[in-house]
């Protein structure tokens, strides 16, 4: 038996975000729609429908029309939803910016993306982006011409000088979201995603939950990953369920106090998410008992931790999901009437409307049943291509439409799938996806570095840390805090390597490729990680 699955086949969504949304609205005009507690919003379907019609305006008062790069820059808030139905109406592409980026990482995605407007807020606990988009802008010639700023008249002028828009676009194969992540090389890579790869995303991993619209989400996770914006807010325009965001940022706290308050039937979260919410002091005294099921996913999940969040948190329905962005993002989830066995031992089967294979990586034949190989999935979910980039798209996404994941994984015989591990050089940090070509890139050009190589380490908490092995020029000393320093500010902070290893030498092979697997063989060994990678995941 092959390694290859079909999922269910079922009618799929052929419209826009803008005509389902519109069609939530028509359905469930007086239900809650969106809750920011941080903000003290409370809107229902009918007064969100208010403000995206306020937001499209403002953006065609700007002068955004259909096919402009429009970025935004920002933790979790109702603008963040605003700013994404509204450019869907007036047929613009949403282009999702880290709040974690610098100087650097922001200005390679001004530069790639060509985005006219970029949204952001003035400053949080942690940063300030007004600064640091001026850092950024020095010396670039970016087509960046409107810069505005959330929660300032900045944007309420934005939205007093708002012209009716045009008619919206009525493609759903058009683009309508730009998502930036490591892709295939050492730069970033605009995935381009259409209205019919999120909506359909949306619709099925909603479904896998059961969900109706009663359901309300409490979005732990930010707003400008995959998981928040398809698997969270379009989601929920989808099935006109509640979306809750308990705070700008993550939060345990701010979490569980939410649950219990607003009564929330669903939880999403990464593993670090979760083990946060369970170990938080609050957590025995805050009733949970409202919960149902969610989605535990961007990063491997301790099989213990899963069944804490099944009895403890009385997520009876939890599921696991695994994917990528240039899949808009999942391919496999496991079932709400799954046994907690299989829950914590896979990552579910595949999703309707979709194929899997598992292939030799030389041959490129689908291998049999038990055997490892890469993952590859065709469908409505594979991506329209890497922005400007038709040559990594080529690699990415074969002849026949086979996108290949760069994950290894087994499927066994009941269709059930296992993650093993990565071809390509992916760390994955508390579910940031982090390519360690670029980091190298960077830190090459600290004037005291001859040579650097970045790999992954296990982490029992984020799941993999940073690790950067670095040969000084001769004669040059140096700490590691002295390089940690040079980074900070600089580029995100969990690209930053938490450990550093000053090397007269990297091990080699016989022609002279790094042997990456080597520095990491003897990391683990040197600083007795052996238990945490041998730690158990589905």
């Amino acid at each position: 038996m092959k390694s290859y699955v079909r999922g269910p086949s079922l009618p799929l969504i052929e419209k826009t975000v803008d005509e389902v949304f519109r069609g939530t609205v028509a359905r469930e005009p007086g239900r809650e729609a969106l809750i920011s507690r941080h903000q003290d919003i409370r809107l229902t379907w009918t007064q969100l429908e208010e403000q995206v019609g306020r937001t499209a305006a403002g953006l065609w008062g700007l002068g955004i029309r259909p096919g402009d790069r429009v970025g935004m820059w920002s933790s979790s808030c109702a603008e963040w939803f605003y700013l994404q139905l509204a450019t869907a109406r007036v047929g613009a592409v949403l282009v999702n910016v880290n709040p974690a980026y610098r100087a650097h990482d922001l200005r390679y995605i001004l530069e790639c993306s060509g985005m006219k407007a970029l949204f952001l807020q003035e400053k949080d606990d942690r940063t300030d982006y007004h600064e640091i988009l001026g850092e950024a802008r020095e010396g670039a010639e970016l087509s960046l011409r409107h810069a505005i700023l959330l929660g300032t008249s900045s944007w309420d002028d934005m939205i007093a000088a708002g012209v009716e828009p045009g008619e919206s676009p009525k493609d759903p194969n058009d683009v309508v979201n730009i998502q930036y992540t490591s892709g295939t090389t050492g730069k970033p890579k605009g995935v381009m995603l259409t209205h019919r790869n999120l909506l359909n995303n949306a619709y099925l991993v909603g479904r896998a939950m059961n969900w109706r619209s009663a359901d309300r989400l409490c979005l732990a996770v930010p707003m400008y990953h995959c998981f928040g914006s398809v698997m969270g807010s379009l989601a929920c325009v989808v099935f006109g369920a509640t979306l809750l965001m308990p705070s700008a940022v993550f939060n345990a706290a701010a979490v569980l106090e939410a649950i219990e308050q607003e009564r929330c039937t669903t939880i999403y979260g990464v593993p670090t998410m979760f083990i946060a919410e369970l170990e938080h002091p609050e957590f025995p005294r805050r009733d949970m008992g409202s919960l149902r099921t969610g989605i535990m996913a961007g990063a491997p999940c301790p099989v213990e931790l899963m069944k804490r969040v099944v009895g403890d948190m009385h997520c009876s329905e939890m599921t696991i999901a695994y994917g990528l962005t240039e899949a808009s993002p999942v391919i496999t989830q496991s079932s709400t009437t799954d046994s907690v066995a299989v829950r914590v031992s896979t990552v579910g089967r595949v999703m309707p409307e979709t194929e899997v294979k598992i292939i030799d990586r030389e041959s490129g034949e689908t291998v049999e049943v038990g055997t490892q190989g890469e993952l590859c999935t065709r469908g409505y979910l594979v991506m329209k291509g890497y922005d400007k980039d038709p040559e990594a798209t080529a690699r990415a996404v074969d002849s026949d439409g086979w996108l290949h994941s760069g994950d290894l994984a087994t499927m066994r015989e009941d269709g059930y799938f296992r993650i093993t591990g990565r071809l390509k050089e992916m760390i994955i940090r508390g579910g940031e996806n982090i390519y360690p070509r670029e980091i190298e890139e960077f830190l090459h050009e600290h004037p005291k570095i001859a040579d650097v190589y970045v790999v992954g380490l296990p982490d029992e908490r984020l799941g993999e840390s940073v690790l950067a092995w670095v040969r000084l020029h001769s004669g040059e000393t140096a700490t590691e805090e002295e390089v940690r320093d040079y980074c900070r500010g600089r580029i995100a902070h969990f690209k930053i390597p938490k450990y550093i290893r000053f090397v007269d030498e990297f091990p080699m092979t016989v022609t002279g490729k790094v042997q990456k697997f080597v520095i990491r063989q003897k990391e683990i060994e040197m600083r007795q990680l052996a238990a945490v990678a041998g730690t158990e995941t589905a």
